[in-house]
């Protein structure tokens, strides 16, 4: 379920798994730049964007830090956008001809924090739509089989899209009828749930439409520093959330159904 990632260069068996199962392990894929997105991540904290959501819980435990589309005021973010492989990679994946950046998500849970990410595909709070995604979730720090995000192996072709919640439970967007979440952990068994011991650098790479989820960070004495970078391919069109996704992105003028294009989207790889 792993590989070994040399910018572009992934094996054909590995994009065949990420075809089939929407997500794969790639070991070491980030590692030259670990120490670079750490710095940025400290410069971010220090000061955080408009969209920061972090959450403290109401047990008195250590809080979660999120922030979102920062690449382009955090020179090692942009630089790990715009000169990394990232691109290169995302395309290989997806099978597309070109790489275009969507956006980045930090995500730190501070030691002891007891706050879960419920189970969710990221698709739906999305202002992006089409076959062609892919998300690199990339820890700056060890993380532990315990600690590690989850993805249940082949859901991104179950062809629905899932109510997505706020963290504290309620729905996104009001009078959603989609359905809601299966609860996953009441029948683990049922589902071929993917996770693994990671490394700073590793990435798991997965589909936009994949139901994933990641446990609290109460057993580790260490934070969970994850930076997450987003990418679409050349099938990637707007969909008008009414401004109420995640990021909300409510400056841009597309409308639903345009090609996903602009500055803050760039296309870093072409083929």
């Amino acid at each position: 379920m792993s590989a070994t990632t040399d910018a572009a260069i992934v094996p054909d068996d590995d994009v065949r798994r990420f075809q089939e199962d929407g997500v794969i392990l790639l070991r070491g894929a980030f590692a030259p730049w670990v120490e670079e997105l750490r710095a940025g991540t400290e410069a971010l904290m220090a000061d955080p964007s408009p969209y920061e959501r972090s959450y403290t819980p109401k047990d008195g435990s250590a809080r979660f830090f999120q922030d979102l589309c920062n690449w382009q005021r955090i020179p090692q973010y942009r630089r790990f956008v715009l000169e990394g492989p990232g691109g290169a990679i995302a395309a290989r994946l997806m099978g597309s001809r070109t790489g275009r950046f969507f956006h980045d998500h930090i995500l730190v849970k501070e030691p002891g924090t007891s706050i879960v990410t419920p189970w969710h595909q990221d698709s739906p709070y999305y202002c992006t739509d089409g076959m062609q995604s892919v998300s690199f979730w990339i820890p700056l720090d060890p993380v532990g089989r315990e600690a590690t995000l989850e993805c249940v192996a082949g859901s991104h072709r179950w062809g629905v899209t899932h109510k997505p919640k706020r963290f504290d439970g309620t729905d996104l967007y009001e009078g959603d009828d989609r359905v809601e979440m299966p609860d996953i952990d009441a029948d683990r068994d049922r589902y071929r749930i993917l996770g693994w011991a990671m490394e700073p650098g590793d990435a798991v790479a997965f589909h936009f439409r994949t139901v994933h989820g990641a446990p609290a960070n109460t057993g580790s004495t260490r934070r969970r520093r994850v930076f997450s970078a987003r990418w679409v391919g050349e099938d990637a069109v707007f969909v008008d959330r009414g401004g109420r996704g995640s990021p909300p992105m409510r400056h841009l003028t597309l409308k639903t159904g345009e090609a996903l294009d602009g500055p803050d989207f760039p296309v870093v790889f072409r083929n």
